[in-house]
């Protein structure tokens, strides 16, 4: 359905409902254009009578903590099961699950928070989440912080600017993505350069067997 209708009309026409679906599917872990649709609501919220600002962010806000919170659940539902019983058949092993969930535990809340603001990341943060048994309670607090912010950011940005955002959401969205991928990168050589020490803290952190609980 969103392949065939523009996102500007499929806003105008069922309005803050399709913002909060898009949003909270693209946050559920589906590749859709939760970005694109909340800058386009707020331009319509700016030029016309149809729709208010401040609801639009609620709204956005909403869906983004709603769909990161069904990512979550996946992942820590499924996500961990299968890669605990089969994830040593494409060499994830039991080690590797304990590296990630204690990373998680030390960076996590940055990882929610900031991946809000980068696309790949914004699909993929809570599902991660959730696969690294991240506490719940603390995955809430930076969710709904990062949802906050990057709908306030971004709807509040396209209203004062109205056409004009995509003059600024350009490079703002390049610098985001390029930003992401340095510390991903940065991050990856240092957990390769210390794989060893980082899994032995991960085994003193989370002793013993991995459970599905």
């Amino acid at each position: 359905m969103l392949s065939c209708v523009p996102i500007e009309e499929f806003v105008v026409h069922y309005g803050y409902w399709a913002v909060f679906l898009i949003v909270g599917l693209e946050s559920a872990g589906l590749p859709l254009p939760g970005e694109i649709t909340l800058i386009s609501a707020a331009i319509i919220a700016a030029t016309t009578q149809t729709l208010d600002i401040s609801t639009v962010i609620a709204v956005a806000a909403a869906g983004a903590v709603v769909g990161d919170n069904i990512g979550y659940w996946v992942g820590r539902e499924f996500g961990f099961r299968l890669l605990l019983r089969h994830g040593s058949r494409i060499g994830i092993r039991q080690r590797q699950l304990k590296l990630g969930q204690f990373l998680f535990l030390r960076h996590g809340g940055k990882v929610v928070f900031f991946g809000r603001m980068v696309a790949v990341l914004r699909v993929l943060a809570a599902l991660l989440a959730g696969v690294n048994r991240m506490a719940w309670g603390h995955f809430l607090v930076c969710n709904i912080a990062g949802g906050v912010l990057w709908a306030g950011l971004y709807g509040g940005g396209a209203y004062l600017f109205g056409r004009q955002i995509q003059e600024v959401t350009g490079p703002v969205s390049l610098l985001a993505l390029l930003a992401g991928i340095v510390v991903m990168l940065l991050s990856a050589r240092y957990v390769r350069g210390h794989q060893h020490n980082l899994e032995e803290a991960a085994e003193r952190a989370l002793p013993g067997p991995l459970k599905d609980l």
